[in-house]
């Protein structure tokens, strides 16, 4: 995957990392996300990929993800293959360059949050269900701002960053279907409240 100029990250970003982790579920091959609880102060209420800042006593970014996955969805660290680590990504809303962690659900364990101050919910969302064409938008700020890909799946709206990177990962693994890009809406009032507070 080639990283565009405006997600290269500044050499002084905090490290973060997350973990893309496909399995083999009731519906098919699928891919695990997060919800962010609703009171965070960065990302409220925002679907993600598990995962996040690299701390000192982890051996680098493949560990913080399984760590993380771990604690936020009771991901079993000894059930997944790594598959390998993505380039960096700059999220410039919280000033992390994030390395994505590609990872194999060998042995799945049950999932549920792991904090409930931190985690809303955590779903297997199929992978056909992310490529449906019906499930397919653009985002678009009030001001009339597009925002990028995202996703209605699971009762979820996935856009922004996750947004971006699970459409990358889904055309790099060749399962991405033709979708109507001009189909665009504004981010509902609720995400924006949420967001603005970031």
């Amino acid at each position: 995957m080639t990283v565009p100029s405006f997600f290269e990250p500044p050499p002084d970003a905090r490290a973060a990392a997350v973990l893309i982790l496909f399995g083999e579920g009731a519906d098919g091959p699928d891919i695990l996300l997060t919800e962010r609880a609703a009171t965070l102060n960065k990302h409220a209420g925002q679907p993600a990929f598990p995962g996040g800042r690299i701390d000192p006593e982890d051996d680098g970014p493949v560990a913080a993800a399984l760590r993380e996955a771990w604690e936020e969805a009771g991901v079993e660290p000894s059930g997944v293959d790594v598959l390998c680590s993505l380039p960096e990504l700059y999220l410039s809303r919280s000033e992390h360059r994030v390395t994505p962690v590609a990872g194999w659900w060998r042995e799945p364990s049950e999932i549920a949050p792991g904090h409930p101050g931190e985690v809303a919910m955590v779903a297997r969302v199929p992978i056909a269900e992310l490529v449906d064409p019906a499930n397919r938008l653009t985002v678009r700020h009030p001001s009339g701002l597009k925002l990028g890909p995202a996703f209605r799946v699971r009762e979820m709206l996935v856009w922004g960053f996750t947004g971006m990177l699970l459409t990358e990962v889904l055309e790099a693994g060749g399962w991405d279907r033709p979708w109507d890009a001009e189909r665009v809406e504004d981010l509902p009032q609720d995400v924006l409240d949420l967001a603005s507070r970031d």
